[in-house]
């Protein structure tokens, strides 16, 4: 009898570094003895609010991308460049997150030396991404409120997939580039990272000025000088917008006046008798030889000067609808700068002075996380604060509801039963045949 020999190739490196810094973290862990469960509690309340953060930024975000691609309403030129940023924070959500969370989690870093400039690539990629993004919306933005005129010339779809290409292209040259070429550390953070297999992302001053410039510094002014002058001429209109208003409720008011006492001026000619037969009306407006009473109703001019047009009407619900378009991606910029301000003070603060700077270790997880929330934290405001979003995203959870239904009740997803036939009448020697309706298929109520 033959002896069969298995071979098998043995497994990466990467996962063969991750099995064995597990194997030896989970034998520090067994020799720390009671002051394990006290850490053990800590790690758990921090891994399920990282775990809820990344679900989160997940599926609201492709909540983001699926509503607008289903509701045609939202695909506008604006939205584009939502849709791309839910992009950019799903990559960050998917690329970044988990590796901080499992080296928070550990408390080492559990890959080898290439997943960690990988890690720390995207980290620096999709961020920059993300807030290069939130500065073409504000950009965007203030074209078509500031400057509305120029807006369909500015903003046309072949600049914009410009800007787009930019935005995803322009991080490249501060993440993977200088990372993996060793530009971004210092000779010293270098060794000391191969000798004790770490991934704590030190950069030199060069680095820290010129990244943090293109990510944050850069971006966030432009942000703030737009949404500035949006919010000065957006105050400007909504003056403008109840003046008219105003202008409009008292002219209504003045000509319903005027109409109740002198609209109607009767003219007198040669009036006869009233007729006998009981008629009036009609009949005596025409009598013969063309005498008889005329009514003439004199509206005001000014009724017809303040009277509602369908252009104007279309340019106020226009101008409410960039108002409300405003404010919710003004909402955005202050939560971004929220989430983000904090962390690059510090990452500048403390490459600038160094071990000068007294900042205890427990900040740089806490800000890096505060960060990344943003990615959680768009879809939250689309949600609350934009109806026509809202309204989308009511729909295309329903519709997942309706069809998660169908799948597990295969009736529910027809109108009648699953096998319908014709249907054949007989009436006094005549036959009728009805065709019967085919299934109705749920993808015309969830399909795109």
């Amino acid at each position: 009898m033959e002896e069969v020999v298995l071979s098998s190739t043995p497994p990466p490196s990467w996962l063969q570094d991750v099995v064995g810094n597990v194997t030896h973290s989970s034998g520090e862990a067994g020799e720390g003895g009671e002051g394990g469960e006290e850490v053990s509690v800590s790690t758990v309340v921090s891994a399920l609010c990282m775990a809820l953060i990344i679900v989160c930024a997940v599926l609201g975000n492709l909540l983001v991308v699926v509503s607008v691609v289903r509701v045609r309403r939202l695909r506008v030129i604006t939205n584009y460049f939502v849709v791309s940023l839910a992009i950019a924070d799903i990559l960050v959500a998917i690329m970044v997150m988990p590796f901080n969370a499992s080296k928070q989690v550990a408390g080492r870093w559990l890959f080898n030396a290439i997943v960690c400039d990988v890690w720390n690539s995207f980290d620096v990629y999709a961020s920059t991404a993300s807030i290069l993004h939130l500065c073409c919306i504000s950009i965007d933005r203030y074209y078509a409120i500031v400057r509305p005129l120029d807006y369909p010339m500015v903003m046309t779809k072949r600049r914009v997939a410009v800007m787009l290409a930019l935005v995803w292209t322009a991080p490249l040259l501060i993440s993977f580039v200088p990372i993996f070429l060793d530009w971004y550390t210092t000779v010293e953070a270098a060794t000391a990272a191969a000798a004790s297999s770490s991934c704590d992302f030190v950069v030199n001053m060069a680095f820290a000025l010129i990244s943090s410039s293109i990510s944050f510094w850069l971006p966030g002014s432009i942000m703030v000088y737009t949404y500035y002058r949006i919010y000065l001429e957006a105050a400007r209109q909504e003056r403008m917008l109840h003046r008219h208003t105003r202008l409009a409720s008292t002219s209504h008011a003045a000509v319903v006046t005027s109409t109740s006492s002198t609209t109607t001026t009767t003219t007198s000619t040669t009036m006869p008798a009233a007729p006998a037969n009981g008629l009036g009306g009609s009949q005596a407006m025409l009598g013969e030889g063309g005498s008889g009473r005329r009514l003439m109703t004199h509206r005001p001019s000014s009724d017809a000067g303040q009277e509602a047009t369908p252009t104007k009407e279309r340019n106020l619900i226009k101008l409410k609808r960039e108002h409300k378009a405003a404010r919710t991606l003004g909402i955005i910029m202050g939560a971004f700068l929220l989430c983000w301000l904090p962390f690059f003070t510090w990452y500048v603060t403390i490459t600038l002075c160094g071990d000068a700077c007294n900042i205890p270790p427990i900040m740089e997880p806490i800000l890096f996380w505060i960060g990344y929330s943003n990615s959680m934290l768009n879809p939250v405001i689309y949600a609350y604060f934009n109806k026509d979003f809202r309204e989308a995203f009511k729909r295309t959870l329903q519709c997942v509801a309706r069809c998660s239904t169908a799948q597990r009740d295969p009736w529910r997803s027809h109108s009648g039963p699953p096998y319908d036939s014709d249907l054949c009448l007989q009436h006094n020697g005549h036959v009728t045949v009805v065709k019967a309706k085919g299934p109705r298929s749920s993808r015309g109520e969830c399909g795109v």
